[in-house]
């Protein structure tokens, strides 16, 4: 506890990073503060009344996890970030089909800048295409529709979850530029972070009369959690050697120094559970309009997210969008050279081509059991389902939750460590350092 003390103390004698997280915890409470501002003309006690009867399927309750209750409360940001999200997908495939785009993707910060703009306009395309299916399948289904709606009515509404929209996607990219990183997975936290008291405490309405079920229950939700935190800082260190060079006036060589490429184990982070779930909604979606019979084969198996057949499907996704990103995110031809440019080189290895071959072929290895490890985390809100868990609860024990929760949570405790190391304090916690700042033996740059 004293070591806590002491920690927070530090952070609050830094003034750029306390500046930095008054400013994200003040967007974050402007977020949260949205999610309830209901938007004009429903009527929020037709909402209250059909989620008291139990009246939300599970796609339902998924969208709501993400917006934080936005959607559910059918606010002004009830759409959320996922409009973003989908369209930030769009545009990664595009690199790989259109030239342009990949030519942009290369261009550095201009390019950059130029992408951001095209996902900004195809985030307001998504929104407005999603914004009337929102207002009919959900606010209209529930009966919370005004009885006079008017073409004006509809033409605003739309145009209100079309700016909340675009409201939280610029309040991430101020988290992201001026707060302490990682804004639009940050937000995506908080609204998940929010809704956990209410469901842990459902779950212990459920079964007061059964304790042990609910200690059984933390303990296997603590082991999910710490299987994840392995799997998220796990990492790969390749050993290098720097050739000798020439120090100083009198041209004494100085033996190579030994140093660490380090390849993580899900170098992908939380994209591909992401992804593939924005993409798992699109069928969902689609189909829910459908009239449920036995013979609509579609909708049965993709419209439950328990189900075997969709889960199989997202663990599908996953592996693929897994190795999509880290193909992204990892160059190992780029990361030969830069190697052979500055003398270093993996030993028993030849720079260039064959060290090229030999970093993807190790890449590729370990991608392939941290991709498996997503797909089973992925899943086991429906293990957890079946188990008697709530469906709420059930959605904390795995799947986007857990891992975007993770993973954003170390990153941020990373952001804020390297702070203080960099002003010559004390990590955040004594004896240890939380993986992903990289040690001095470690090359940078890659």
């Amino acid at each position: 506890m004293k070591k806590l003390v002491e920690n927070l103390k530090n952070i609050w004698k830094v003034e750029e990073l306390r500046k930095r997280i008054l400013l994200t915890l003040g967007l974050i409470l402007v977020y949260r503060v949205g999610s309830f501002i209901i938007i004009p003309g429903v009527d929020y006690t037709a909402l209250s009344a059909a989620q008291a009867r139990g009246d939300q399927n599970a796609l339902e309750t998924l969208l709501s996890l993400f917006s934080g209750g936005g959607f559910t409360n059918a606010s002004v940001m009830a759409l959320g970030i996922m409009p973003y999200i989908s369209a930030s997908i769009i545009m990664q495939l595009l690199g790989m089909a259109i030239p342009a785009v990949q030519k942009m993707q290369n261009e550095g910060e201009s390019g950059r800048k130029q992408i951001n703009n095209y996902t900004r306009i195809l985030t307001i395309i998504i929104c407005a295409l999603q914004a009337p299916s929102y207002l009919t399948l959900y606010v209209q289904n529930k009966g919370a529709m005004p009885v006079d709606a008017s073409s004006f009515w509809w033409a605003q509404t739309i145009l209100v979850l079309v700016a909340g929209s675009m409201f939280a996607v610029w309040l991430g990219e101020r988290i992201t530029e001026k707060g302490i990183g990682n804004g639009i997975s940050l937000l995506i936290t908080v609204g998940i972070l929010s809704r956990l008291p209410e469901s842990f405490i459902a779950e212990i309405g459920m079964n007061k009369s059964n304790l042990i079920l609910i200690v059984l229950e933390i303990i296997a939700f603590m082991l999910v959690v710490l299987l994840t935190i392995l799997i998220v800082q796990g990492v790969r260190k390749i050993p290098l050697n720097t050739a000798k060079r020439i120090v100083g006036a009198r041209a004494v060589e100085e033996q190579g120094a030994r140093n660490y490429l380090p390849i993580k184990v899900n170098a992908s982070g939380v994209m591909p559970i992401i992804f593939a779930q924005a993409i798992m909604t699109i069928p969902m979606m689609a189909f829910s309009t459908m009239v449920a019979s036995e013979g609509n084969f579609i909708q049965r198996a993709l419209g439950d997210i328990y189900g075997i057949s969709y889960n199989l499907l997202l663990a599908l996704l996953i592996i693929v969008f897994t190795y999509f990103y880290t193909a992204i995110m990892i160059n190992p031809r780029k990361i030969a050279d830069d190697l052979k440019r500055s003398g270093g080189f993996i030993p028993g290895i030849r720079p260039g081509e064959e060290t090229a071959e030999y970093i993807d072929t190790l890449v590729s290895r370990i991608t392939f059991p941290g991709s498996l490890f997503l797909a089973v985390i992925a899943i086991l809100p429906a293990i957890a389902k079946q188990a008697g868990v709530n469906d709420a609860f059930a959605m904390f024990f795995g799947g986007t939750s857990i891992l975007i929760m993770v993973g954003v949570v170390l990153d941020t405790l990373q952001q804020i460590e390297s702070y203080l190391l960099n002003r010559h304090m004390d990590g955040l916690m004594e004896g240890t350092r939380i993986k992903g700042r990289r040690s001095q033996n470690e090359l940078s740059g890659f």
